[in-house]
């Protein structure tokens, strides 16, 4: 399970060393504790044995690509995932969000600008911090200031967008909340896809919820609200 406290772990996936040791140079300068993969297997055991909080992932790598990745890391671990590409299509990025990418920064880029959206999205999944009243019982426990999901005492693994999207709706329970809305609290204004990334984002987390996802009910023709 990644950590997204005060300073996480950051991981760079990419096979090129250039672009991995550019990028790691300038995070370390920034003051967070980086750590290198030269390809999608090597990412996938380190995540798997250490507490990484973001993912700085290439979409284009041998063997396993990003989305390849993205999606099995997805079965046991939450960390923020930035994308990298040399595409910027919607379908491909809708593809990415689909598979549970958080966000993209386009080839070639900056490691300002790159420091600049890691800052962004960690700042924005602490922003929900501490206190959630609604959305704890023996069964069903959404833990915010563990950011973590327990059903049946089972730990599910979501996404930071999913657990982002679940603590948002439990904060404003039985009140519709728009794709719009959603759009702007959780990915941000700066985002110029469409409400697809909302439903699909949804769509994924109720499959996850399983017998409790009749929590989120969906609102014909205005959006999503939190059932209690």
């Amino acid at each position: 399970m990644g950590d997204v406290g005060k300073s996480p772990v950051i991981l760079i996936v990419d096979d090129e060393q250039l672009i991995r040791e550019l990028v790691a140079d300038y995070l370390s300068d920034e003051g967070y504790s980086v750590l290198q993969a030269k390809n999608g297997r090597d990412a996938l055991n380190i995540l798997r044995e250490q507490a990484v909080g973001l993912v700085v992932l290439d979409v284009m790598m041998p063997g396993m690509n990003g989305f390849e990745v993205c999606e099995e890391l997805r079965t046991f671990s939450r960390a923020i995932v930035i994308m990298l590409t040399a595409k910027s299509e919607d379908e491909d990025k809708i593809s990415g969000y689909e598979c549970g990418v958080d966000d993209y920064v386009t080839k070639p880029f900056s490691p300002k600008v790159l420091s600049a959206k890691i800052n962004v999205l960690l700042q924005r999944f602490r922003a929900a911090d501490s206190a959630l009243g609604a959305g704890k019982d023996d069964f069903f426990v959404l833990d915010e200031a563990a950011m973590e999901l327990r059903i049946g005492g089972e730990v599910v693994a979501l996404s930071s967008k999913e657990f982002e999207i679940l603590v948002y709706l439990a904060k404003h329970p039985n009140q519709v909340l728009t794709r719009d809305r959603l759009l702007d609290v959780i990915w941000g204004f700066d985002y110029y896809g469409d409400a697809r990334a909302v439903d699909t984002s949804i769509k994924r987390l109720r499959r996850k919820l399983g017998v409790e996802s009749e929590r989120i009910v969906t609102v014909r023709g205005s959006g999503y609200k939190y059932q209690t």
